[in-house]
């Protein structure tokens, strides 16, 4: 059931990150650093993020011995889906890369919080979050330097 759970939570959050990038003239129109990745590239890169992510889930669920570990392993995951869910109506959606960057920080901290809160039930859970920290921290870069080649984005940018 366990692992239903963690699939299921993982293919809702691949299913509504797609559904909520919307890549158009908007989005093609922003300059770019010249070491953006190709377009194709994020899909995969989230598939794996996220499903090693829902493993490191199952792992630590498993590992957990009382109703009090498993309640904060919830409440790690369901804080990050959360911000995990945000940014990308903030950005592609409200077209304010500026509100994504804010946002994104707090999606880094949520994503430390787990690889700290899951390693006191498994190593390699800890470890299975490290790549996505590591994409989240580029897709911060990624994020900063679209802000800076594009601003100032206002509400009246957002609907042009």
């Amino acid at each position: 059931m366990t692992v239903i759970v963690a699939a299921a939570a993982v293919i809702i959050l691949l299913a509504a990150g797609a559904a909520l990038t919307k890549i158009g003239p908007w989005y093609r129109n922003l300059k770019k650093p010249s070491w953006n990745p190709p377009d194709w590239l994020f899909g995969p890169a989230w598939t794996i993020i996220l499903g090693l992510a829902g493993w490191a889930g199952v792992i630590a669920w498993e590992a957990a011995t009382t109703a009090a570990d498993r309640q904060l392993i919830l409440l790690l995951f369901g804080i990050n889906f959360l911000l995990h869910l945000l940014w990308s109506p903030l950005f592609f959606m409200a077209r304010r890369p500026d509100w994504s960057l804010i946002e994104a920080f707090f999606l880094w901290a949520s994503v430390l919080s787990l690889i700290v809160g899951l390693a006191p039930y498994s190593t390699l859970a800890s470890w299975l979050v490290a790549p996505y920290l590591a994409w989240v921290s580029f897709a911060i870069l990624l994020n900063w330097t679209i802000v800076r080649l594009n601003a100032p984005f206002s509400a009246r940018n957002a609907k042009s």
